[in-house]
């Protein structure tokens, strides 16, 4: 990686963490989305960097903002997501070594249904759901956080659909991904799957990341929330089109 190919990455780093901090999440479906599309470093790659900021994205926004955990919601999900990034990492693997198209497309598909979801959000149920629902959310959200660090669709998109305030989802969904961001790369250490320059990329990111979620905990953006979502999706839409584009 060049001295521009750096810099577009910590661009592509301040502008994930920027919706991660505004949303709760997205921010390793745009960076890895993103990164893969411009072919600034291969997917497994950029899912190891994503793995990374995200997990210090997380740390930083929990310990800016009041925490109370609802275990009852999250013990379930971290459970079963801590087993599905280990499903989701064979994957990865046996997927990088077969076909890289493959990848892509699988990639790609996975931020289009995200955004798509998001969009198409029907309204808060009256009751909660089944608490045997979490379970098999946060195994599907870990198998695609082992694929490429972005466990986000299954569970915004169900966590959204509770009759619960925003910011307590926020707080649970960054909560989730930083453990599922650290299991992973704990997995992928031990595995001898975390190249230097991986580490290299994580360590020049990781002042941009910490920058923005520090000022965004000290001068929140009061965007209305319609707004943050057109945005969002927009961003998920063209990294998700950019990937099946270059897979065909």
């Amino acid at each position: 990686m060049g001295a521009v190919d750096y810099a577009q990455m910590a661009l592509l780093a301040a502008v994930a963490s920027l919706c991660q901090n505004l949303t709760g999440f997205a921010f390793a479906l745009i960076f890895v989305g993103a990164a893969g599309a411009l072919q600034l470093m291969p997917i497994a790659d950029a899912a190891n960097v994503a793995s990374v900021l995200s997990a210090v994205n997380g740390f930083i926004y929990l310990r800016s903002h009041s925490f109370e955990p609802r275990w009852d919601l999250l013990k379930p999900m971290l459970a079963s997501g801590v087993a599905g990034v280990g499903v989701g990492l064979a994957l990865l693997a046996w997927l990088s070594g077969n076909t890289l198209h493959g990848l892509r497309v699988v990639l790609g598909v996975s931020i289009i249904a995200c955004a798509v979801l998001l969009l198409a959000r029907s309204k808060p149920r009256a009751t909660p759901s089944p608490p045997g629902v979490l379970w098999g959310v946060g195994l599907v959200s870990g198998v695609l956080g082992g694929l490429f660090s972005t466990a986000g669709p299954p569970i915004v998109y169900h966590l959204y659909r509770q009759p619960l305030p925003p910011s307590l989802i926020r707080q649970c969904l960054v909560a989730l991904f930083t453990v599922l961001a650290l299991v992973r790369l704990i997995a992928v250490a031990l595995a001898g799957a975390l190249p230097w320059h991986t580490l290299v990329a994580s360590a020049l990111a990781l002042p941009v990341v910490t920058a923005v979620t520090w000022w965004q905990a000290r001068h929140p953006l009061q965007l209305p929330v319609v707004l943050v979502r057109w945005l969002v999706c927009t961003l998920l839409l063209a990294a998700g089109a950019s990937l099946l584009a270059a897979a065909w």
